[in-house]
């Protein structure tokens, strides 16, 4: 359990922090909200409701269910922790996020503003248990990086060549099946129809989340097999990659076969939903195959060792 600063000579004999400083925890908790939930709603009425950045709240969301599970984890191991704040150092980091938010806020800079609230929280923690307890929820603060939006400017030069790469492949498997197919850098020429992939079917929206969501999964799971955990966090990146080739195979395919209204209309949103939901039954899928190989790698060292 989590000890108040007046019970640090006694480790282990005081009530816990969260039950000690309810009080105080829900009044941050509101001043919290009454600056950022009115963030979020902007967002979500504008740099979260295009495709470059629509995997803002997933990501948001998510790190905010790790700051609840890892509380509830580190209750349920019933050890003890000693709360000592860092004062100084809290405030700093929370007076600079503040600053951070101001100046976005007021000059309507999504990545300062909403960037702000990793220095804050950061901050809120430093102050309150100390930097040993808030190194607990480091994950959780990694996560808010992938939730703001990065500038025009920089996702321009990601995504280019991302495009460059999903439509390639795409030629090449229609290319393969037999269908007439033609490409000039990111637009596709497919029988009578004109395609061109946008940014969103580039994928990096859902390589954000796909990368987020797997890098929660290994976090929740605890693997102790540190070759697992990157093999799986490198293997994201070509799940993610081969999910938008297949995903514009499909489109081609329905607009050549059905027509435009088709390809253009609902099927290119739910397209996209199946096949995020298929990368995450392959991130699994994956995961499952690299602990049978990590089985088998440490039988056979045990082997080895006999």
């Amino acid at each position: 359990m989590f000890l108040r600063a007046a019970d640090r000579a006694a480790p282990g004999s005081g009530p816990g922090f969260l039950a000690a400083n309810r009080l105080a925890l829900i009044a941050l908790a509101i001043g919290l909200a009454l600056l950022y939930v009115p963030t979020v709603i902007d967002f979500i009425h504008g740099p979260w409701r295009g495709d470059r950045n629509s995997h803002g709240p997933i990501v948001l969301a998510l790190s905010a269910w790790y700051f609840y599970f890892q509380t509830r984890r580190l209750r349920g191991q019933g050890e003890t922790f000693v709360v000592r704040p860092a004062p100084v150092a809290g405030w700093a980091v929370m007076l600079l996020g503040l600053a951070a938010y101001v100046l976005g806020r007021s000059q309507s800079i999504a990545l300062l503003e909403l960037g702000s609230l990793l220095p804050v929280l950061l901050g809120l923690a430093l102050v309150l248990v100390g930097p040993a307890i808030a190194r607990r929820y480091w994950f959780a603060f990694f996560l808010l990086l992938f939730a703001v939006p990065l500038p025009a400017s920089i996702v321009d030069v990601i995504t280019q060549p991302m495009k460059l790469a999903a439509s390639w492949g795409a030629e090449y498997l229609m290319y393969a099946l037999g269908y007439p197919i033609a490409r000039a850098g990111v637009i596709l020429q497919i029988g009578p129809y004109q395609l061109m992939v946008a940014d969103a079917c580039a994928g990096l929206n859902s390589l954000f989340t796909l990368e987020a969501l797997g890098l929660l999964y290994m976090n929740v799971v605890r693997h102790e097999s540190v070759f697992r955990n990157i093999a799986l966090a490198i293997l994201i990146v070509p799940i993610s990659y081969c999910s938008n080739v297949i995903r514009i195979l499909i489109l081609a395919l329905l607009t050549y076969h059905l027509g435009d209204d088709v390809g253009q209309g609902f099927m290119h949103e739910f397209s996209g939903m199946a096949l995020f939901l298929t990368a995450l039954m392959l991130i699994v899928g994956v995961d499952g195959l690299l602990r049978t190989a990590s089985q088998r790698w440490d039988r056979w060292r045990g082997k080895e060792a006999a």
